[in-house]
């Protein structure tokens, strides 16, 4: 930790980042950001961004402070904004309110801000540093970042096995490998990405909804189909919710299409052939969306691993064992050495009993 910070300010940026977190769920497309006005060791004022469209974390917080913010110090997950958006620029409204010092935990790699919201707060005489829990507040909002700096989401797969590594049994009967507590769980990764990704084979094996049961209809995540040949039946259960779903097809099947754009969904033909992984991730960037909870077979989820796609793996792992019979975890191709094995780190654990989770990167 840099010496310039104390442990006041690290408290202060603790609680902005825990405000941050409020807007898990409903924040996206954009960051999902705290701030908290603090002056004499004390905070006078604390606010987060909810949702699209409504105010910042920064004029939340400001507006709680009131006159008092003038000559306080604002610490602040993500640097301030400085363009017109849905709303004014944020590094405006920290100088109208005359702060002194603002502290933000990273810079916000949106090509529309990139420094310049900090520059405006030095030019305007504000004291600015930055650095301070950069770590916990890039891990906040690791999908923003990626779709910023790579030009596509974060690409989080789920996937559930039996302590020998299969999901299920050879006829296909996977319900249910793991035990409540865990599809709960899951559950609350679904709430917080801004999209479902699956495939058609498992639209036509399981017939899933791939929804969030708690969320109201406007925090739902988009569900998103990869169907080459349009094949996703009319009556899928994923089409229940009217623009809820987008289905990418590599071949124009216009009877099917139609079909499918009269139950609510959107269909986009990507390409002519099959269907290329990373001109859907582009997309969907293109489309703003931050985080992807993947839910498919071993073969999407193979593909996005064998591609360098996949950023994190959410395991859950359940205490059974199901034979060499049963299916495997995922599809790749055979190796003929250790050494070509793809190596991940686990950067989580957690029981959820009776099942264990793990979350892993590569390596």
């Amino acid at each position: 930790m840099s010496a310039q910070f104390n442990a006041f300010d690290r408290l202060a940026m603790a609680r902005a980042l825990a405000l941050a977190e409020r807007g898990l769920t409903t924040a996206h497309p954009n960051p999902r950001v705290g701030c908290v006005i603090a002056r004499d060791g004390k905070i006078i004022g604390e606010g987060w961004h909810e949702r699209a469209g409504e105010a910042h974390a920064e004029a939340m917080a400001l507006g709680a402070a009131g006159a008092a913010a003038a000559g306080a110090s604002a610490y602040v997950t993500l640097e301030p904004c400085s363009h017109f958006g849905r709303t004014p620029p944020c590094a405006d409204a920290l100088i109208r309110a005359q702060i002194a010092r603002v502290v933000f935990a990273i810079g916000d790699p949106n090509p529309r801000v990139g420094g310049a919201g900090a520059l405006r707060l030095r030019q305007a005489g504000i004291e600015v540093e930055s650095g301070l829990l950069a770590r916990e507040a890039e891990e906040l909002n690791a999908g923003y970042l990626s779709r910023m700096r790579h030009g596509r989401p974060w690409v989080r797969i789920k996937l559930a096995m039996s302590l020998d590594g299969r999901t299920a049994l050879a006829n296909g009967s996977s319900r249910w490998i793991t035990g409540e507590a865990a599809r709960a769980d899951v559950q609350r990764w679904r709430a917080r990405s801004s999209a479902i990704l699956t495939g058609i084979g498992t639209v036509l094996a399981d017939d899933p909804r791939l929804d969030v049961r708690a969320a109201a209809e406007r925090d739902q995540p988009l569900r998103v189909i990869l169907d080459s040949r349009l094949r996703t039946p009319t009556t899928a259960r994923i089409l229940e919710r009217p623009g809820a779903a987008l289905v990418f097809s590599a071949y124009d099947e216009p009877v099917r299409r139609r079909a499918l754009e009269e139950q609510g969904a959107r269909v986009e033909q990507l390409t002519d052939t099959r269907l290329n992984l990373e001109q859907v991730l582009k997309r969907l960037a293109e489309i703003e969306v931050n985080e992807i909870l993947v839910e498919a077979g071993p073969t999407l989820a193979g593909a996005l691993l064998q591609g360098g796609f996949a950023d994190e793996l959410l395991l859950y792992v359940a205490p059974i064992l199901l034979g060499p019979q049963a299916r495997a975890l995922v599809q790749l191709p055979e190796l003929t050495d250790l050494a070509q094995s793809k190596q991940f780190t686990i950067i989580d654990t957690h029981n959820i009993a009776p099942d264990l989770r793990l979350r892993l990167r590569p390596a």
